[in-house]
């Protein structure tokens, strides 16, 4: 096994539950190497909600907290609040960080947490059979819109960057060096970070959005189809021609959320020092 494999994998929970050619393998070989370069395994915590994707935080050999769909953010934040310390990491798809975790995605940023969330974009509901979801492109067919989706999507970065965060960035399976060296400065960065992975789903999003379901014809769609393009007032140009913007998008200094706790959590003692309760 390759020595990073070695160190970092749960061999005992092997072989992958992926279906062949998905992207999910590719993102936590590309997480293994950001944690190895960056030395934090003995503080590095993950957690993870439902669905295909949840499952690269439960092959990786550290830490992990596997909870109920959708609230993998609050579980992360839990964790931060008992032991800030902790490098924590939040791995979700876009069903479970987009829908039913929308809310806590939202506050997570504006309170600029110090944790990273990884949100894997295959733009469908795959592991429950290839429903529609919040990041399925406008007119495409699923399972469930058999004549075409008439919601835009939700663009997570748009969010983010909306809603506070001070790390946002968006790269895919198809630029793995890229990927490595942006989940490395999302974890460094003191704040909230947002790193959303456009990632192929040759058996749902292949076979209903895409019409194949070739792995090779899957990724070659992404390398394809991800323009770099890193100012959002140039998204749209972008978008108009059918393609994703990718790239590392912002990154702010901002007051972190669990330092204003701990000054805060100061500000009461020497109230309560002085007999008042201010």
């Amino acid at each position: 096994m390759n020595p990073i494999g070695e160190k970092y994998l749960r061999k005992a929970f092997l072989p992958f539950i992926f279906c062949p050619g998905c992207g999910d393998g590719m993102i936590v070989q590309a997480l293994a190497h950001a944690v190895d370069e960056l030395g934090i395994r003995d503080d590095l915590a993950l957690t993870a909600g439902i669905g295909c994707s949840a499952w690269i935080a439960v092959y990786t050999h550290a830490d992990v907290l596997k909870v109920l769909h959708g609230r993998a953010i609050p579980a992360a934040i839990g964790l931060k609040a008992t032991k800030p310390s902790r490098k924590i990491v939040t791995i979700t798809g876009d069903g479970d960080c987009l829908a039913i975790g929308g809310n806590h995605l939202l506050h997570a940023c504006r309170r600029n947490i110090d944790m990273t969330v990884v949100m894997v974009n295959n733009q469908i509901y795959a592991m429950t059979g290839g429903q529609v979801a919040p990041s399925t492109p406008f007119t495409g067919k699923t399972q469930t819109t058999p004549y075409g989706n008439v919601e835009k999507k939700l663009d997570g970065c748009r969010v983010a960057i909306a809603c506070g965060a001070t790390f946002v960035s968006r790269w895919s399976t198809a630029h793995p060096k890229q990927l490595i060296k942006t989940l490395k400065k999302a974890i460094s960065h003191k704040g909230f970070s947002y790193v959303e992975v456009i990632s192929q789903c040759p058996v749902q999003t292949g076979r209903y959005l895409l019409g194949s379901g070739s792995p090779q014809f899957n990724l070659q769609w992404i390398k394809d189809h991800c323009v770099k393009q890193e100012d959002p007032a140039k998204w749209a140009e972008v978008e108009a021609q059918g393609n994703i913007p990718i790239g590392d998008f912002l990154q702010l200094e901002q007051p972190e959320f669990m330092e204003e706790v701990a000054k805060m959590n100061q500000r009461v003692k020497e109230a309560q020092a002085k007999g008042g309760d201010r």
